[in-house]
């Protein structure tokens, strides 16, 4: 099977994937209270999400470039932010194809693009352990009124997934890669396959490793607060545009936000029907509401941002496009 067969059965399970769940997420819905609650909703607070929303980029763009820096000290504010945007679009559609947009958009004679897809490797792990302290905090802060739900609801059904022979299955992947390095280091000056591989690698862990040569390590942690601290401000906000929701603090925001972020790691397009059932789920177990209001919340959170995000990707295509032709 080539390539592209095995692109297309990928793309298409993903979305198999996510209209199952938008379908779990959407069948028992009341229409008419769902829409009497979008009637409500303060769009004030909504306003106050968009900004929180473009913050965040903007902590992401600064972030990124950190990086990036190492390899090209003269990259532009500019470059880097449009090539966010847009695979941020392209991430939406298809999943996992905006990074290497992203490192396509960047890279130059100084950087290739193995090095940028390194230290975008680099961020996602930033990134998880961003969402493993945030889990942490709202737990630690909460764990009496949090903590059935995050064992019951979450820890309970991964642990029926682990079983026995999807320990074999991470066992064989993780020997497969082990052999693929080995072969791979034996090899490269004997194999023009495995020398190209082996260059590939080693651009990959430079890139992984440049958080280790950051000369403004304090910057890359505020950007990196920054980056999260605005992702909890847009869960609070729209938790205050909606009155049935208005009452929940900045504590049960962290836990929705870290909750919707588990979201990401299921592989279907731009987290759709996943974040939409996943946080549906956890405001009505938690606090008790009707399945519509916490469907009225994924549903403006999600379709909100990536408006937005669409807004800014097509505004970075033209932006990206006139700055080539000057």
């Amino acid at each position: 099977m080539n390539n592209k067969a095995n692109k297309a059965i990928k793309y298409s399970l993903s979305f198999i994937l996510a209209a199952v769940l938008l379908y779990f997420a959407f069948k028992s819905v009341d229409w008419a209270a769902f829409l009497s609650d979008i009637k409500q909703t303060r769009w004030g607070y909504v306003a106050l999400f968009f900004a929180a929303s473009v913050l965040a980029l903007v902590f992401r763009e600064e972030r990124w470039r950190i990086l990036l820096r190492q390899f090209d000290p003269d990259i532009r504010r500019i470059s880097v932010w449009n090539a966010i945007n847009i695979s941020n679009v392209a991430n939406i559609v298809l999943p996992g194809v905006g990074e290497f947009l992203r490192c396509g958009y960047v890279s130059t004679h100084k950087m290739s693009t193995d090095k940028a897809l390194g230290t975008i490797v680099c961020e996602r792990v930033c990134d998880v352990l961003a969402i493993i302290v945030i889990f942490i905090i709202a737990l630690a802060s909460g764990w009496s009124f949090f903590g059935d739900f995050f064992s019951n609801q979450l820890m309970a059904p991964l642990k029926e997934k682990m079983s026995f022979s999807l320990w074999w299955i991470a066992l064989l992947v993780i020997a497969i890669l082990v052999g693929y390095f080995v072969l791979t280091i034996k090899f490269e000056h004997k194999n023009e396959f495995f020398k190209t591989n082996a260059q590939l690698i080693r651009n990959l862990g430079i890139g992984i490793a440049s958080i280790a040569h950051i000369k403004n390590k304090f910057l890359f942690l505020a950007t990196t607060i920054g980056i999260w601290v605005m992702y909890l401000f847009m869960s609070w906000f729209m938790l205050l545009a909606l009155p049935e929701l208005s009452h929940l603090g900045l504590i049960d925001a962290l836990f929705i936000s870290g909750v919707g972020n588990i979201a990401s790691v299921i592989p279907v397009p731009g987290g759709i029907g996943a974040y939409h059932y996943l946080v549906a789920l956890c405001i009505q177990t938690l606090y008790g509401t009707a399945w519509e209001t916490g469907i009225v919340y994924a549903t403006l959170s999600h379709e909100l941002h990536a408006l937005l995000i669409i807004i800014l990707g097509i505004i970075s295509y033209f932006s990206h496009t006139m700055i080539r032709r000057k």
